[in-house]
């Protein structure tokens, strides 16, 4: 995954290793952008929650673990217990009803915390969790549980479940239901508050194809989750409805009334092609149904008994008792595989011990259908569309608040906020965006987002920024602190010209472009009156100063590194012209063009 995007110094820490054993990093993001004026104190306001608790692992049950140390690993085995570093690689073991032992001391504890980053290894996989981590076992298994940031989780979540037919408005609609049914109800979990598995919400623990573009649908959805008629609303998604979606009492007879998840016909979800097919013995059947404790053996005729309003099957009739289809699917989907009978629509016939199923749609049918969701983004539907079409009178708002984002919109960039009082500043943010162009000489066609956050909290939690930035820039989107706080200290000008100077640099950025060059180029332009290139040696030499800038954690580094990158852009401009660097912006550095800069 390229992070060409992040401006300043952000950078992903993705890494495969290990070359014996699947492998899998979580990314750790750390974007962070235009810096607060130095002394500018920032006051956390009152927030929803900011972490969930993930389960890892969750199908399996593993008895033994390998823990593998970085450099800043520490356990502990309660909260309030001092952690120590751990060194060494390390087994644990699951002991007994309740406990687990480490190697190397032989008094089981209940608990351990893992903090700092550690690799785990069993059922011969690995994984690095970057996370807090809590290891606890019961009934000699291990359960593993890691708090993620609710927007990283939906970044890995929309990545794990979407494919690849999906655009970015249909993961943007993706990444609101993800976000609202991780919110909204409770999942039935005591160690944590989902799992990884499609009992929940199904999540990969590494990176794939669709990463970038789940991240970016994250990052542009960030904390809005769905509200209908001022109250917070359950949603749910599945693969494919077959062309009419089902009614969440249809699947869930318990469920409360949901107007918003009613039954209704989905023409962007062709029927044709959706058809399926299985042959079931009545002794598979059987034992799947009484292995999940839904019927005991014995029985001898399977019926349809009742339908709901999409067509779907409600409730089974095997012989005198009667079951729930959903129930019925689970059951079968867990013992047999979840491609045996994947959705309620069917029909069923007997043929002396074989049952034939004949049916449409992939999943439980409630809700969004990501077939037809993907099927209205590539004819133009925007987000807000396909919820509309999948959850009717309901509407995307921001968690905290309930409030819808509104836009604004003005020549080469659109203004999203919470409060319509932002729009007074659309004269300033104008002339952010014109200065930006008229300093760079870039331009680009497609309009920039300008998202402004409610509170300096808010920002903090959708972009993962540390307390010392002020705005983000990753690709076409910028997210900013309250726009009315950056106006009150004068900084509203300068963050903006600074972001809109990366997304202009990043919009003509190649893939080798470096990332020196792309944060030299944007500090030197941002600054009223730039220094002589030659007035200041760097202290960072190229080779280095990447890294120096995509790896600062403090706002002293950041300065350095960024102070050094605008005197190696100014030395290039100073060398050779304008149109020549910008080429280079776009196809790479040649080699012997570095030579003579000032390498320290």
């Amino acid at each position: 995954m390229r992070i060409a995007a992040l401006s300043c110094f952000a950078a992903f820490a993705m890494g495969f290793s290990s070359p014996s054993l699947t492998t899998h990093n979580i990314p750790v993001p750390h974007p962070r952008d235009f810096l607060l004026s130095r002394g500018w104190e920032t006051t956390n306001a009152d927030s929803p929650r900011t972490t969930l608790r993930i389960g890892l692992w969750t199908l399996w049950h593993d008895r033994e673990l390998q823990l593998t140390p970085g450099p800043t690993t520490k356990i502990a085995t309660c909260d309030k217990c001092p952690a120590r570093p751990l060194l060494h690689p390390a087994t644990i073991r699951a002991e007994g009803r309740s406990g687990l032992t480490l190697a190397g001391r032989d008094q089981p504890v209940s608990t351990l915390l893992v903090s700092g980053g550690v690799t785990l290894t069993a059922h011969s996989e690995s994984v690095t969790v970057r996370d807090p981590l809590a290891i606890t076992a019961r009934d000699g298994a291990f359960t593993l549980a890691v708090t993620l940031p609710i927007e990283r989780y939906v970044e890995q979540v929309v990545a794990s479940e979407s494919g690849p037919a999906d655009s970015a408005e249909s993961l943007k609609a993706l990444a609101i239901v993800v976000r609202s049914y991780a919110l909204h109800e409770n999942h039935g979990h005591a160690a944590y508050d989902l799992c990884d598995s499609t009992h929940c919400q199904l999540l990969h623990w590494h990176g794939n194809a669709h990463s970038q573009a789940a991240h970016a649908a994250a990052l542009a959805t960030s904390g809005e989750t769905l509200w209908f008629h001022n109250r917070r609303a359950a949603a749910y998604f599945s693969k494919e409805c077959g062309g009419r979606t089902a009614s969440a009492i249809e699947v869930w007879p318990r469920m409360q009334s949901a107007p918003w998840l009613a039954s209704r016909p989905d023409p962007y979800c062709a029927r044709e092609g959706s058809g399926w097919a299985s042959e079931l013995t009545r002794a598979e059947l059987a034992s799947a149904l009484a292995r999940a404790g839904v019927a005991a053996p014995g029985w001898q005729q399977l019926a349809v008994d009742r339908r709901g309003e999409s067509g779907r099957v409600v409730a089974l009739r095997l012989d005198q008792k009667i079951i729930g289809a959903e129930e019925f699917r689970i059951a079968v989907g867990q013992s047999l595989g979840w491609n045996r009978i994947p959705s309620t629509w069917f029909e069923v016939s007997r043929q002396g011990d074989r049952f034939l199923f004949h049916g449409r749609g992939t999943g439980h049918g409630v809700g969004l259908c990501q077939k037809g969701a993907s099927a209205m983004a590539a004819q133009g539907r925007s987000a807000r569309e396909i919820l509309a079409q999948y959850f009717p009178g309901a509407e995307a708002a921001d968690e905290a608040t309930g409030k819808p984002w509104q836009s604004f919109s003005r020549a080469g960039f659109t203004l999203e906020t919470l409060n319509s009082s932002d729009a007074a500043m659309l004269n300033d943010i104008a002339r952010a965006r014109a200065e930006a162009s008229q300093r760079s000489g870039l331009n680009a066609t497609r309009p920039f987002t300008v998202r402004s956050f409610a509170s300096t909290s808010a920002f903090r939690d959708a972009t993962l920024a540390p307390g010392f930035v002020a705005a983000f820039t990753e690709g076409d989107w910028i997210a900013a602190q309250p726009l009315s706080t950056l106006a009150a200290r004068r900084l509203l000008l300068p963050t903006l010209r600074h972001e809109f100077l990366h997304a202009l640099v990043e919009h003509e950025s190649g893939p080798h472009a470096p990332l020196w060059l792309r944060e030299g180029l944007v500090e030197l332009w941002s600054t009223d009156s730039p220094a002589n290139p030659h007035e200041r040696a760097p202290v960072m030499s190229l080779g280095t100063l990447s890294a120096a800038l995509a790896n600062a954690s403090t706002e002293a580094q950041s300065t350095a590194a960024h102070r050094d990158a605008a005197i190696y852009a100014a030395r290039l401009l100073d060398r050779y012209d304008r149109a020549q660097v910008l080429d280079w912006l776009r196809s790479g550095i040649p080699s012997n063009a570095l030579i003579g800069i000032g390498l320290p």
